[in-house]
């Protein structure tokens, strides 16, 4: 049984460990543990895991954020999305991908934006069956 739930202080060792898989390098932990710890009481950020057993499998993090423009509506930032590769296929990014959506409608925002790395073809397939759809706009990162 998957139970989806908030990231805690405790949790930040498997959740280092699911970010290395995401993206192929360690994480430094002691700035995580930093990080997280200015970010866990702001309720702009919502770090949620699927856990079974009490085992992390997934994880994604949402970000609430204002604009100004039109009715000045909030918006939500997904970013970091990752289900461990052994418990891949059985719905948790599903799961998680539900769960952020209902935190994003209770705060009245007025869309997600997801970015997604180009080579993540069957991530793109979830975000598809989710509703979510390609846009013709470009993205573009610098990195420092």
């Amino acid at each position: 049984m998957i139970s989806i739930k908030k990231i805690g202080r405790d949790d930040l060792p498997a959740l280092s460990s699911l970010y290395e898989e995401l993206m192929g390098r360690k994480t430094n932990e002691a700035k995580l543990s930093d990080v997280f710890e200015s970010l866990e009481h702001d309720d702009r950020y919502i770090l949620l895991g699927a856990f079974q057993n009490d085992i992390l499998a997934g994880s994604l993090m949402g970000i609430v954020c204002q604009d100004l423009v039109g009715e000045c509506k909030t918006f939500m930032v997904i970013e970091n999305v990752v289900v461990a590769g052994s418990f891949r296929r059985q719905g948790i990014g599903k799961n998680l991908m539900l769960e952020i959506e209902q935190a994003a409608r209770k705060r009245d925002c007025a869309y997600i934006i997801l970015v997604s790395g180009g080579q993540r073809k069957e991530a793109h397939k979830l975000y598809e069956q989710l509703g979510y759809k390609e846009e013709n706009v470009e993205g573009y990162r610098k990195h420092f």
